[in-house]
């Protein structure tokens, strides 16, 4: 697979909900690395297949996320580069697996919570997308342009995010109120 390009972005989506819990409360590492398979398919079903939590080689927590956007699958490899209990910030080279074969994006994914007031937290869930020179390839073999994908993508994501950020909000608080 080859190079990310990040002067270009595929997607980008960024939603919110506010949930009835105090902030300090929260604690997104934690909740995203502990996530259970069960909790993070009921927060979009049936796009959400399996999630699991390990480390990289040198000992970053990394969250395995398998799910469908659209009708591609992927199995996305967040690396927690920022971790903290009010914002984190993964990385993934995603594997994308199209009708077609299977290719590569830049996936990045941020979390964040700010407080509304003494007990309403707003949860934030950020997701920007990057081609790779492979996925570029295969797109511009079907005839297609990056512009059209693009369009086409960020319809998909934003209904995804749409539809996960508040089962999301719902999971943190569950898991803030213990």
């Amino acid at each position: 697979m080859s190079g990310i390009r990040q002067d270009l972005t595929l997607t980008q989506s960024v939603c919110s909900h506010v949930i009835d819990v105090p902030v300090e409360k929260v604690n997104i590492g934690k909740w995203i690395f502990s996530l259970s398979d069960a909790e993070y398919q009921q927060c979009c079903s049936p796009d959400h297949i399996a999630v699991g939590a390990t480390t990289t080689e040198d000992g970053r927590p990394m969250s395995i996320n398998v799910e469908t956007i659209g009708t591609s699958l992927a199995v996305q490899h967040y690396v927690g580069e920022v971790v903290n209990e009010d914002f984190c910030r993964m990385v993934s080279t995603s594997d994308i697996f199209l009708t077609n074969g299977r290719t590569q994006m830049q996936v990045i994914w941020e979390l964040s919570v700010k407080p509304v007031n003494d007990n309403q937290t707003e949860f934030t869930n950020s997701v920007r997308s990057h081609p790779t020179e492979d996925f570029l390839r295969i797109i511009e073999s079907q005839g297609l342009t990056f512009e059209q994908v693009a369009k086409d993508r960020q319809k998909i994501v934003e209904d995804h995010n749409g539809r996960e950020t508040p089962l999301f909000a719902e999971s943190i608080a569950r898991a803030a109120r213990g």
